[in-house]
């Protein structure tokens, strides 16, 4: 008579055949494959029903991964399982689970809850999951969710993951709350997989941390039951934050040689084409946010209602690309952003009332394409509805630190010429005067000219009609060029001025020519030291 195996099932529990399976596969490491071999047949997603020849109480699986039977001799203990219909309530919360999880292509009846519990590595790849309740879920290596449909929602609270969290090609739609995916408080220690992730609801990712990178290439995201799409202020992003197009050769998950990838994309992307745009419809918030890297927008599209918002305030990162699709609808807020570069190109920003960046500041412009001046000085237009100084000044610091001075005085010409509009009546008709003549003393070879004109119109004039010495005896010889140019230079003093007196209209002339030359050397003054300042 044989006595029963130590890591039997007890004979209480009366396995099915297909749990049997599971069972002892479990005790020697094996996967328990339970798939029919007809593809339509066995996708989790389909219509065909899944019989009791492939049906495992989550009772018996619960009992595997927290009792855990001993393996065999010589093997190492998990749970590989695929094709298998769970029914009831997977329930492991509070628990900790040693052995290896991974379960493929699996239909769950009810929801899968895992609050408060510990793991190693759990895999959950290609399944059909009501919802995934995983609040305060700790695991020490990889949680790996991708192309899994989740019918009302991902709960992540204030989860800890230890190296990678994936979610690549999966379908999430919305809980009670609106919400598709609830990862408030997540810690990733590596990276963070989405790419062609699609959500219909909120995806939340306040104060969520991230070791490495953070990756949505080519996700559509989606809520129209509310105001945004993703929400997630004060992200921490150790690198670069991906919000770009996934295809072939962008996505480190693509297939690679002979076979299909573990968790991949595959050769082509979803709806068959080459590449596939980051979408958003509905707002996205990012406030407070940091990257260590980057924050990449490349190619991205944003379809927003009037009221919502692709909002950036006080993000902070070395590089900001800014290289999407120009929003029609709802606004761009980068107020108190800080970035050090800002890629971007003049086809992306939009236009009056649609950009607001009071506060923003950026130390070098990398333009994408052509970006001329002139177009730059409608982008900053466009982000101040009311007039503020602080754009202007910070396109021209730009600009000077670039090499390109003659571009930073036209950026602060156009403040110049923004700050008028806002002056009364007669400081307007003064600045529009002294715009006319001097360009605020931005262009000071405009004043020169001027200068020279009256030297020529004074010298014509005084030709015809000169005035009469102050002293006959001891005046200067009479010089007309000598006399309009003593006239015109406040300064310096040629001893004509002094020597003769104009009367009747040739005072005026006289007092109009003192007058204008002292605007205009004082403007060529300023000018100059500007230059000299390089300001």
């Amino acid at each position: 008579m044989t006595t029963p195996d130590a890591g039997d099932a007890p004979a209480a529990l009366g396995l099915t055949s297909a749990e049997w399976s599971m069972w002892q596969a479990f005790r020697n490491g094996s996967t328990c494959r339970l798939h029919s071999g007809d593809a339509a047949r066995d996708d989790p997603h389909g219509r065909y029903p899944w019989g009791p020849e492939r049906s495992v109480r989550a009772r018996v699986v619960a009992l595997l991964l927290l009792e855990s039977p001993p393996a065999q001799p010589g093997r190492v203990s998990a749970l590989k399982l695929t094709g298998a219909y769970i029914t009831d309530t997977l329930d492991l919360a509070g628990g900790t689970v040693k052995p290896f999880v991974e379960l493929r292509d699996c239909r769950f009846e009810k929801e899968v809850l895992l609050p408060e519990s510990r793991f190693t590595t759990l895999r959950i790849v290609g399944c059909a999951v009501p919802r995934l309740e995983a609040a305060r879920l700790h695991t020490e290596g990889d949680l790996h969710l991708p192309r899994c449909v989740v019918r009302s929602g991902i709960r992540l609270t204030d989860a800890h993951i230890g190296t990678d969290l994936l979610l690549n090609q999966t379908v999430v739609h919305k809980d009670r709350q609106g919400r598709s995916v609830m990862a408030d408080g997540l810690t990733v220690a590596q990276d963070l997989q989405a790419e062609m992730l699609e959500s219909y609801g909120e995806v939340s990712l306040r104060g969520a941390t991230v070791g490495v990178s953070l990756s949505l290439r080519g996700s559509r995201l989606s809520n129209p039951y509310g105001r945004r799409a993703l929400n997630a202020p004060q992200l921490t992003v150790e690198r670069t934050l991906y919000l770009t197009a996934a295809g072939l050769a962008s996505s480190p998950f693509s297939t690679v040689g002979a076979g299909t990838p573990p968790y991949g994309i595959g050769h082509t992307p979803t709806r068959g084409t080459r590449m596939q745009r980051f979408e958003c419809e509905g707002g996205m918030r990012l406030d407070d946010g940091r990257f260590g890297d980057a924050v990449d927008l490349e190619q991205a599209r944003f379809l927003m209602e009037g009221d919502q918002e692709l909002s950036l305030r006080r993000i902070q990162t070395p590089e900001l690309r800014f290289l999407c699709e120009r929003p029609q609808q709802g606004r761009v807020i980068l107020s108190g952003a800080r970035v050090v570069n800002l890629v971007d190109k003049a086809a992306s920003w939009p236009g009056l009332g649609g950009l607001w960046m009071a506060g923003f500041s950026y130390e070098t412009l990398i333009p994408r394409g052509h970006f001329p001046l002139a177009r730059r000085l409608e982008w900053v237009a466009a982000a101040t509805p009311e007039y503020a100084p602080e754009p202007y000044e910070m396109l021209a610091a730009s600009m000077r630190r670039s090499g390109e001075d003659s571009d930073a005085r036209e950026a602060l010409l156009a403040k110049q010429r923004r700050r008028r509009e806002t002056l009364p009546l007669a400081a307007k008709a003064w600045g529009i005067l002294q715009d006319w003549t001097v360009a605020y003393g931005y262009r000071p070879g405009r004043a020169a000219v001027w200068m020279a004109v009256l030297w020529a119109l004074g010298t014509v004039y005084f030709s015809q009609s000169p005035p009469r010495a102050v002293n006959a005896g001891e005046a200067q010889p009479w010089n007309p060029y000598l006399y309009v140019l003593d006239l015109l230079l406040p300064v310096i003093d040629l001893h004509q001025e002094t020597s003769w007196k104009p009367g009747g209209a040739a005072q005026w002339v006289a007092a109009i020519m003192i007058l204008a030359g002292w605007v205009l050397a004082t403007t060529v003054a300023a000018g100059a030291s500007r230059l000299l300042r390089r300001q």
